[in-house]
């Protein structure tokens, strides 16, 4: 799959997500095969950047491994839309891409993420702006329309070719299911149908068996992974290795997970400093801890504590513990 210059080694792409996506987290699922990661969605409204927070959604990965280097902005005004546009290409983005697929209830009350599927007017304005105020592609996400009466999917993608983006990712819900029912694959491949530009499905792509499946389905020409890859990195590692293989990746040893997590905690320390790197690392934590056997000891406790040096004492004794289960059991 291409987009602009831009060949991707695989077909599968780590979705940008809220307070999830950050740089370490970005480098971990590049690490594990994602051909592509995009930052955490910020606001296209300038002023609102001098917070910590926005700074640090708009941290680039200036490595060559990162590239392409992909911003997403949301919002509802096409000059502010623009300005942020250009702003980000000149500190590096590489991609632009447009959010109106968010169903959050914030976001949505201000016209901005999918509440912007109702008026297609408005998404012409905001796409002819941004692409003509950049010199790198713009991408788009959307889901399949604002509730079950209004599916208009297939419409707006097309005013998205039209109006110059150069793919388009799809997640298969309307705003109203917000992430609840089965995800319409089937609309997708209506849309995938009527534009050139590539498709990307997104939405309940949790399995090896189910991204091939998606892929018939929707007629994507890649994927887009979300809340699967929370807690699961190395998801991207699974999906690569059986699409090009049909074969399971073999499972992860316990003490490769132990060295993950503990990478990651050190990563998370170091970019935002101890005392907000352990309040990040508790969700990550808790996530990881979903797919661990027996863990719901160390999950209470170790999302407790305030010190790194704490949370790294309870991962290793963690783990230290299912070594020497598995030692008696042998």
């Amino acid at each position: 799959m291409r987009i602009g210059p831009y060949e991707l080694k695989n077909p599968f792409l780590l979705a940008p997500m809220a307070g999830i996506t950050d740089a370490p987290f970005r480098r971990l699922c590049r690490r594990f095969g994602a051909a592509m990661t995009t930052s955490e969605m910020t606001t296209a409204d300038i002023s609102l950047w001098n917070t910590e927070k926005s700074r640090r959604r708009l941290d680039l990965d200036m490595d060559m491994d990162a590239e392409p280097r992909v911003v997403q902005i949301a919002g509802s005004d096409p000059q502010q839309f623009a300005i942020a546009a250009a702003l980000c290409v000149s500190r590096g983005a590489q991609i632009i891409d447009i959010n109106m697929g968010c169903p959050a209830r914030k976001v949505c009350s201000k016209l901005a993420g999918s509440a912007l599927l109702q008026d297609t007017k408005l998404v012409s304005r905001i796409l002819e702006s941004v692409v003509s105020s950049v010199a790198v592609p713009v991408t788009l996400k959307i889901r399949t329309g604002w509730d079950k009466r209004h599916r208009n999917g297939v419409e707006i993608a097309q005013i998205a070719e039209a109006s110059g983006v150069q793919a388009i990712t799809v997640h298969g819900r309307t705003r109203a299911c917000r992430f609840k029912g089965a995800a319409e694959y089937a609309t997708i491949a209506q849309i995938r149908d009527k534009v050139t530009i590539p498709v990307i499905a997104n939405g309940d792509i949790t399995t090896s068996e189910k991204s091939l499946e998606v892929l018939r389905l929707s007629c994507a020409d890649g994927l887009m992974i979300g809340r699967a890859a929370q807690g699961r990195p190395w998801i991207f590692r699974e999906l690569n290795h059986f699409f090009e293989t049909g074969s399971h990746a073999p499972p992860l040893d316990k003490s490769e997970v132990r060295d993950i997590m503990l990478d990651h905690l050190g990563d998370l320390y170091q970019y935002y400093g101890e005392t907000t790197g352990v309040r990040v690392a508790r969700k990550h934590l808790t996530w990881y801890c979903a797919g661990l056997y027996n863990a719901q000891e160390f999950r209470s406790q170790v999302v407790r504590v305030d010190s790194a040096s704490e949370q790294i004492r309870l991962t290793r004794e963690f783990f230290g513990q299912l070594a020497e289960d598995d030692s008696l059991a042998a």
